[in-house]
């Protein structure tokens, strides 16, 4: 029997039922209460998939959330790699700091739920996921090129924190926070931390 090809495409059909699990899986994570309440029952059918396509696109709940939020993610990963500014690696690093930060925000307040999702998946440390030692890394390096900030590793963490989506969905939700204001305080933290004596 012959294997198939490790580069060949997929077929057009699994292609369309991942696409289709996302843009479920994205509306019930909308509209829930919390995204405890979103399972993989509730994704095949509304995607009109049997749960069986499901776990074999995915593995499991984990699965889909990672999958589906580095599909959600993947512009503001390619904005910050190779974009313009304020998020391109040609900004300085005391203004792409903010931007960067601003985006990520942003991209947690458009999806609450499924961020939170992600920081709840897995059994292990939220801190040695992916995810986070993605942005942790970046952030870091950038950090450690701002004369005034004293340990780029900390403060990496300090303003990850900030952006956290357990913090984000409660000051948005249990707080009803205006989104400027967030946007504007988290500005106003970075500036304190990053600009003090760096001459930018």
């Amino acid at each position: 029997m012959t294997e198939p090809s490790a580069g060949r495409r997929p077929r057009k059909d699994a292609t369309r039922n991942r696409a289709a699990l996302f843009a479920a899986a994205d509306e019930l994570f909308l509209r829930c209460a919390t995204p405890e309440e979103v399972t993989m029952a509730d994704i095949a059918t509304a995607a009109g998939v049997g749960k069986a396509t499901l776990f074999r696109a995915f593995g499991d709940r984990t699965g889909l959330i990672q999958a589906l939020h580095a599909a959600r993610m993947e512009p503001l990963r390619a904005a910050i790699a190779e974009g313009p500014p304020p998020l391109g690696p040609q900004t300085p690093p005391a203004q792409r700091v903010p931007a960067l930060l601003d985006a990520v925000l942003c991209f947690k307040l458009d999806n609450r739920h499924l961020a939170l999702a992600l920081e709840q998946a897995g059994s292990g440390s939220p801190y040695s996921a992916e995810h986070y030692e993605h942005w942790h890394t970046l952030l870091r390096e950038l950090l450690e090129q701002i004369p005034a900030v004293d340990d780029g590793d900390f403060t990496a963490h300090a303003l990850l924190a900030a952006t956290r989506a357990d913090l984000v969905e409660y000051l948005a939700g249990a707080k009803d926070v205006p989104r400027e204001r967030m946007r504007t305080q988290l500005a106003s933290l970075v500036g304190q931390l990053i600009t003090r004596g760096s001459g930018t």
